[in-house]
Order: structure tokens, then sequence, then C-alpha cells
């Protein structure tokens, strides 16, 4: 069994690296038109840089994930900011997307938790689509459109879960094909359990992204491992990548849905045991906030584990 690990979007161990950097709208509210326009790019061109940076880093320190900052755009999706994010700035997106090919690594984006389909309101499956669509546009710049995902929650339940799913159902429809043939499906850790993001990725065709953290922290339906990962894995079985999963441990046992600065070996080492016996290989997505620091942390100390070989800067196998 291989494992592959990759990290969130900022390369901590980079000086000045975030590809996050942002601005407001009341800020920009405040510009005049010309300002606007060249604090938008002078924005935006920063984090593809550092974009950049963090590939490089992965690169030589062969970490093979990758997940982009969804905030690589200032103002990209409002309303009263639309403005054209990709021409300026085609050369920028063409060398992400060729070193992503040239070196094999896999990327993804992750929108945040207002994009999501299960809503009655229309103006926020509309907003989903919008950010989805933005999200994606990202990806063709980059020649990646076919070769990342666009992973989402299922959303809120707002009081009564079947219908919540229902609407899932019929509002992701709205969603262009494209663009849908791109997104996976995450459960998590208060509302949708494992199980059930299952089904619905099972009914939409979707492959889902098990997180094994928000199953600890939310199995309502008290499925063993050995019954959800063989379910998981088969939402995967038309893809051209292997399953992927998302690691994190608790930050305490008082805030136990909150990500920790690492990854706690012992708290994932149940998952990736049953892992073993299953023989399958995974992509690992590490969520802890100390980022590329944890990844690599995580490899040098799984590695000690009898029968645990490392075999690149951020891959093991067991």
């Amino acid at each position: 069994m291989i494992i592959r690990f990759g990290y969130v979007a900022h390369a901590l161990s980079l000086w000045e690296a975030s590809p996050a950097k942002t601005l407001t709208y009341a800020r920009w509210n405040k510009m005049n038109e010309e300002n606007r326009r060249e604090t938008l790019e002078r924005v935006t061109r920063q984090n593809l840089e550092h974009t950049l940076r963090a590939l490089h880093f992965n690169i030589a320190h062969q970490i093979p994930l990758y997940r982009f900052s969804s905030s690589i755009v200032p103002l990209a999706t409002h309303p009263e900011a639309t403005w054209d994010y990709i021409s300026p700035f085609r050369d920028l997106y063409k060398s992400i997307g060729n070193l992503v090919t040239k070196h094999q690594l896999r990327t993804s984006f992750h929108p945040n938790q207002f994009t999501l389909f299960t809503s009655d309101k229309h103006h926020i499956t509309k907003n989903s689509v919008k950010d989805m669509t933005y999200h994606y546009r990202l990806l063709e710049a980059m020649g990646l459109e076919k070769h990342s995902s666009i992973n989402i929650h299922v959303g809120g339940a707002y009081g009564d879960k079947q219908s919540a799913i229902e609407r899932f159902h019929s509002n992701v429809q709205e969603l262009p094909s494209s663009v849908k043939r791109q997104m996976t499906l995450e459960n998590d850790d208060k509302t949708y359990t494992a199980s059930e993001a299952l089904e619905i990725c099972e009914k939409e065709d979707l492959p889902m992204m098990f997180d094994y953290h928000h199953y600890q922290a939310n199995n309502n339906d008290d499925e063993a491992l050995e019954k959800v990962l063989p379910k998981f894995f088969s939402t995967w079985k038309n893809q051209p990548f292997l399953p992927k999963v998302h690691v994190s441990s608790p930050k305490s046992e008082e805030v136990y849905r909150s990500h920790a600065d690492y990854v706690d070996p012992n708290f994932i080492l149940p998952f990736l045991r049953k892992l073993k016996e299953l023989n399958q290989d995974v992509d690992v997505m590490v969520e802890a906030k100390m980022k590329d620091k944890a990844v690599l942390q995580l490899v040098e100390e799984l590695a000690r584990i009898r029968g645990v070989k490392r075999i690149s800067g951020a891959a093991i196998e067991w």
C-alpha cells in the first residue's frame, strides 16, 4: 500500500508566501477606477506568484499533493466588482499548469462552506454555481480543468435533512456539466455523515472525499470503517485518480472538531491500518494548521513504524 500526502495552499516554510492576500470590498469601494484595477491585478499577481513558489517547494521536497487557495483572486465573484481575472495573468496560469503537469502533482480546490446546494433560497444556489464556475475557470486557465477536483460539503440540513438532500439533487443540476464532472463531495463534522454523503455521491455519480476526522466527530449511523471504505473506494472506480482522503486530528477533547497544528499519528493509525487491510493506495490531504511542516513531520513519524518505508519526501509504503 502506498500513501502520498499533501497540504493546503500556504507553504509555511517559505518567507512571506501566502497565496491568499486579499482586498476587501469596503476598501475597493473607496478607490477610483484606476486604483481598483491596479490593486486587484497586483494582489492577484502576487497570489499567483506565491502559488508558483509553493509548487516549487513541493517539487523540491517531493510533496505530490497541493490544494490551491480559493482566495487567489480577490472579489472574483462579488456582484459589484466584476473584472477580468484571467487575461492579465495568462502567463502565470500557464506556468502553474505546466509545472503541475510536468511533475505530475495532484491539485484541487476547496470552496468555502457557503458554496452549497441544499438551500431553499435560489440566490444561494446561484452564488454557489458562480463560485464553482470561478474555480473551474482558474483550472481552465491553468490547463488543469480535467485533472483537478473542486471539493465541497453537502451543506446545511435546515431542520429537515431529507428535504435538504432532495434540494441538493435538484439544485446541483444548475451546475454546468463540465464543472460538475470535476466536483467531489465530502462528509462533514456536524451534519452529513459519511454514509449520507456516500448515498448522495452514488446517486449523482460523484467521487466522495472521505474525511476521517469528520467521520470520527460525526458518525451517527455508527457505521464501521470496514463498511464505509469499500463504498467510498467504489465512488472513484471510473476516475483517473486514486481515492483521496482528508486527515487531521482534534485540537483537544474540548474542541474536538477543530484542527490541531500537527497530525497525531495515533489518531489516524486505526484508519491507516484499515486501509492496509484493504490493500488500497490513497492520496491524503493533511488539513493541519502547520500545513507543509505538518505533512513532513507526519511522514517522518509514520516511517518509524515497523513495516512502513518512506519512499519519497511525502509518501510511504506499508
